[in-house]
């Protein structure tokens, strides 16, 4: 066990069993479906299958952040027993629980003067924002102590690219990213929207690509552009994908083609249900290391 505690928030979407294996800690959003809330616990309550099926349905979704209260308990359970904590949130541009766990933690700094809580913008998400986590795991295990994490963390985050695609625009349509009107006009055209996450943390569409195989290769060419050293590149890559295993397969697939020095293979994870509540099934994301995001 560590000195410290690495913790994040459930949508760094990797599995229960992989942050338990890592010694990382983590704190579950909420989502409802047709009313019925569940926390966002890495498929647990709900299989992924069960949640994108009755998506498809037409089952209505609503999510909901991690309160301050929740917060406040959960960092108090390491604070108490003398660990130190450091925590990485959803992007801000994404979700506004940065501020829950900051209102939180500065709560907690009269309690308990002597620790040390750090709370980082992850500016991440989805396995990008688990990618991020779990190096800090590898650097930690390494013997990194909890002041030199803080600083690494702030000065990389940027450097892990998120790059991902949405073959079904009518959920992006339904939570109103989307104008109706350009997502019939796009469901017409075939048209897959390739998306990142940009510097500041926000989803933003970056190109508009006429079929699901197109756009594939325009993901894996963005990866090609932009991974560290290139197509030399030696670090982990993930997938995550929302009920679309075959197509998060083929990516995976043209991935370690190009990238024959990759560390392991491409490992594929589900997207969990808060960001998937957005995306609706058909979405593959792909995340790597790379030049830092500068738009």
């Amino acid at each position: 066990m560590s000195e410290y505690i690495i913790s994040c928030c459930s949508t760094a979407d990797l599995t229960a069993e992989h942050f338990t294996e890592r010694d990382i800690h983590y704190i579950c959003f909420h989502f409802e479906l047709d009313g019925k809330e569940y926390p966002d616990d890495l498929g647990q309550s709900i299989s992924f299958e069960d949640f994108y099926g009755q998506m498809a349905k037409g089952a209505m979704t609503r999510t909901s952040q991690v309160g301050v209260g929740e917060y406040v308990e959960y960092f108090e359970s390491f604070l108490k027993e003398g660990k130190d904590v450091l925590h990485l949130t959803l992007s801000s541009g994404i979700s506004g629980t940065l501020n829950s766990a900051t209102i939180a933690r500065d709560q907690l700094k009269e309690k308990y003067p002597e620790r040390k809580l750090y709370v980082v913008d992850s500016l991440a998400a989805s396995s990008g924002f688990g990618l991020l986590t779990n190096k800090l795991a590898d650097l930690r295990d390494q013997g990194m102590g909890i002041d030199e994490l803080y600083e690494w963390v702030i000065e990389h985050r940027l450097e892990c690219q998120h790059w991902f695609f949405v073959s079904d625009l009518s959920y992006l349509v339904r939570g109103g990213r989307v104008s109706k009107v350009a997502g019939t006009i796009g469901s017409v055209l075939n048209i897959c929207p390739l998306m990142n996450v940009d510097y500041q943390g926000h989803l933003i569409v970056r190109s508009k690509v006429r079929g699901k195989s197109a756009v594939m290769k325009a993901q894996v060419q963005k990866m090609i552009e932009l991974a560290e050293n290139g197509t030399d590149y030696d670090g982990d890559c993930y997938i995550s994908n929302s009920a679309c295993y075959e197509d998060a397969r083929k990516v995976a697939d043209m991935v370690e083609e190009a990238f024959p020095k990759l560390k392991g293979k491409v490992k594929i994870y589900s997207i969990g249900t808060t960001i998937g509540s957005h995306t609706g099934p058909g979405t593959v994301a792909l995340f790597f290391w790379g030049n830092k995001r500068l738009d």
